[in-house]
């Protein structure tokens, strides 16, 4: 139980996942983090998908002239992808890049669809139904902090280094997802012996199904999510690792 002082804010909280990328999701992973929102989630705390939520795998260049192109899933893999968002309670999605396919993809081949109600992804998606805030840009949700999806700039191969770039490149703390790595790096400024502000680059990992990303060579990513804790306007980052079917939040163990 939070107990708040007179004149303090009751600190909140902000779960943010990334990358999911349904179909190729872990439906258990899904489960577990919503049994763990269920048992610890507090009124004012917000859900936050930061981009890559549906694959959208058969319209992407990469699936051009292949069997993929014909699969005639996306309306399935949409239905799914709002069932998990239903589940998870997410309150705030960040765009990204492959949710931008479905604009990309009618804009090259059926120019003359644009502007259709149906064809745009916070109707696709079903977001007013699901109460769910779009963000186009990046996104501020605290006093010097934003949240974006992580293509915004270049990607490096160790985690935590993409976020600290987009730190640089903004001037302020980001979360980021579309690494689908688990790392943290903070950048400290000061001088003559003094501190003056530090930011933070934080990746909240991704929660696709390894085995089912085909698409991937090598795989340095980690499954995972962050909860932030947002109190007097000053944010506390936890990353929680997904290890072996297992993650500890916020000092609580959950498997599946």
């Amino acid at each position: 139980m939070q107990n708040q002082e007179d004149g303090d804010e009751l600190m909140k909280r902000l779960w943010v996942i990334s990358d999911l990328q349904v179909p190729y999701h872990d439906q258990r992973a899904v489960d577990a983090i919503t049994a763990a929102l269920e048992v610890l989630r507090e009124p004012g705390d917000q859900t936050l998908t930061i981009g890559d939520e549906q694959d959208f795998q058969t319209i992407s260049r990469w699936s051009a002239q292949t069997p993929t192109e014909y699969e005639k899933s996306i309306g399935r893999d949409r239905d799914m992808t709002v069932s998990v968002l239903r589940q998870l309670g997410v309150t705030d999605m960040c765009r990204s890049n492959h949710t931008d396919r479905l604009y990309h993809s009618v804009m090259k081949r059926l120019p003359g669809l644009l502007g259709l109600p149906e064809l745009e992804l916070v109707n696709f998606l079903r977001l007013p139904e699901l109460g769910v805030t779009f963000h186009e840009k990046a996104w501020q949700f605290a006093p010097g902090w934003l949240a974006m999806h992580g293509d915004e700039a270049g990607l490096s191969q160790i985690a935590g280094q993409t976020a600290a770039g987009l730190t640089k490149k903004t001037g302020t703390s980001v979360i980021c997802g579309h690494t689908h790595r688990l790392g943290m790096q903070p950048f400290t400024y000061g001088v003559n012996g003094r501190i003056t502000r530090t930011l933070y680059g934080v990746e909240c990992g991704n929660l696709m199904r390894m085995d089912r990303a085909l698409y991937a060579k090598t795989h340095n990513w980690q499954q995972g999510f962050a909860v932030l804790h947002i109190e007097d306007g000053k944010v506390h980052p936890e990353l929680v690792p997904i290890v072996n079917r297992s993650f500890v939040v916020m000092g609580e163990r959950f498997t599946f």
